[in-house]
C-alpha cells in the first residue's frame, strides 16, 4: 500500500538557527518593554526628521523642476550629470581643499583639546570652583553661531574693536582680520575650539567618573603620584570612549561647520573660507540648481560614511574597540 504522507521538507541549515534567534530578540524585547517605549520617541524622531528625507537625494540624478515635484521631475541623461559637472567646475578643486584643511585644522585642535580639558577638570577638587568653571565653558555652546559670529566681528572690527585698540596700544598697526586670508582660518578654528571645548568634555568626565575608585586607592598605597594615575589609569579607562568619539569625528571630515562660516566668510575670504556646505548653499538656494547642490552633499556625505567604516577597520585591526 502506497504512502501518501507528504516527504519532509529539508530546511536550509541554519535555519533553526536563525528562528532561534528570532524568538530570543522577541522574548528581549517583550522583557525590556518599559526601555523600549521610552526609546519610541526618538526612534520616530529619527524616523521622520533623518531617515525619511533620505529619499530625496534622488534629486541628485533627475532634472529637477519644483512644479514637477521629485517624482515628476526627469532623470538625467547621463544619471551622473552632476558629479561629472561638480569635478569639472574650475573651483571645485580649491572649495574641496578648503573643507579639507579646515576640518583636518579642527580635528588636529577641537578634538584632543575637550579630552585634556576633561581630564584637568577631573583634578580639580573644590567642586564649587569645578563647578564655576564648567559653566562657564559650556555656555557658548548654547549660543548660535549668528550671535557668536556678531560678537566675533565685533571685538576683531579694524574701527572700534578691542582686539585692535589692544594692538594699537602696545604700538602695532590695526588688522581687518576677518577680511585677510591669513588670519580667517585660524579664527574659524579658534572660534570653533572656545564654543564646543566644555560641551564636548562631558563625554569623558561622564567615562571618569565610571572608573573604579579603588583602583586610585590602590595607587595611591603603591605611591603613584597623580600625572601617574593620569596616564597609566585615566587615559588607558577612557581609551574605548575616545576611540568611538574619534571614529565618529572623521565622519565629518567634509564638514567644516556651515553654519560657522556662512557667519564668517565674506567676498575677500572666499579663496581659504569656502567650502562644500557654502558652496551647495549658493547653489541650491540663490541659483536654484537643487540637483547639483544635492549632488555636492551627497558627494560629501559618502566620503564621510566611507571615512567612518575605514576609520573604524584601522581600529579593530589595531586591537581597539570600534563603533560596531
Amino acid at each position: 500500500m502506497k504512502n501518501n504522507a507528504p516527504a519532509a521538507v529539508a530546511l536550509p541549515r541554519g535555519t533553526n538557527k536563525l528562528a532561534n534567534r528570532f524568538r530570543h530578540t522577541l522574548k528581549e524585547c517583550y522583557k525590556y518593554r518599559g526601555l523600549l517605549l521610552l526609546l519610541l520617541p526618538a526612534v520616530i524622531w529619527f524616523a521622520v526628521f533623518k531617515y525619511a528625507p533620505m529619499y530625496g537625494v534622488v534629486v541628485a540624478f533627475k532634472n529637477y523642476k519644483s512644479k514637477y515635484g521629485i517624482v515628476g521631475s526627469d532623470w538625467l541623461n547621463p544619471l551622473f550629470k552632476n558629479f561629472i559637472k561638480l569635478f569639472n567646475t574650475p573651483n571645485f578643486e580649491q572649495v574641496f581643499m578648503n573643507t579639507l584643511i579646515i576640518s583636518l585644522l579642527k580635528i588636529a585642535l577641537t578634538f584632543p583639546a575637550p579630552i585634556l580639558f576633561a581630564l584637568m577638570l577631573n583634578e580639580v577638587r573644590n567642586q564649587r570652583y569645578k563647578k564655576v568653571i564648567q559653566t562657564i565653558t559650556y555656555l557658548p555652546h548654547f549660543i548660535s553661531w549668528v550671535v557668536l559670529a556678531g560678537l566675533l566681528r565685533t571685538l576683531l572690527s579694524p574701527v572700534n574693536g578691542v582686539v585692535n585698540d589692544l594692538i594699537v596700544a602696545f604700538g602695532g598697526q590695526k588688522i581687518s582680520f576677518l577680511m585677510e586670508e591669513s588670519w580667517f582660518r585660524p579664527i574659524v578654528v579658534m572660534s570653533s575650539l572656545w564654543k564646543n571645548i566644555g560641551w564636548g568634555s562631558i563625554v569623558y568626565l561622564a567615562a571618569i567618573t565610571g572608573i573604579d575608585p579603588t583602583v586610585y586607592e590602590a595607587a595611591d598605597i603603591d605611591g603613584a603620584g597623580r600625572f601617574r594615575k593620569i596616564f597609566s589609569i585615566t587615559v588607558p579607562s577612557i581609551l574605548p570612549v575616545i576611540t568611538i568619539m574619534f571614529i565618529l569625528r572623521m565622519g565629518e571630515i567634509m564638514n567644516g561647520g556651515f553654519d560657522q562660516i556662512v557667519n564668517l566668510y565674506n567676498s575677500f575670504t572666499y579663496s581659504v573660507g569656502d567650502i562644500l556646505d557654502t558652496y551647495a548653499y549658493r547653489m541650491g538656494l540663490e541659483k536654484n540648481d537643487y540637483g547639483y547642490s544635492t549632488a555636492i552633499t551627497l558627494f560629501k556625505n559618502v566620503i564621510g560614511l566611507g571615512m567612518v567604516l575605514f576609520t573604524n577597520y584601522i581600529t579593530k585591526r589595531l586591537g581597539g574597540e570600534g563603533v560596531y
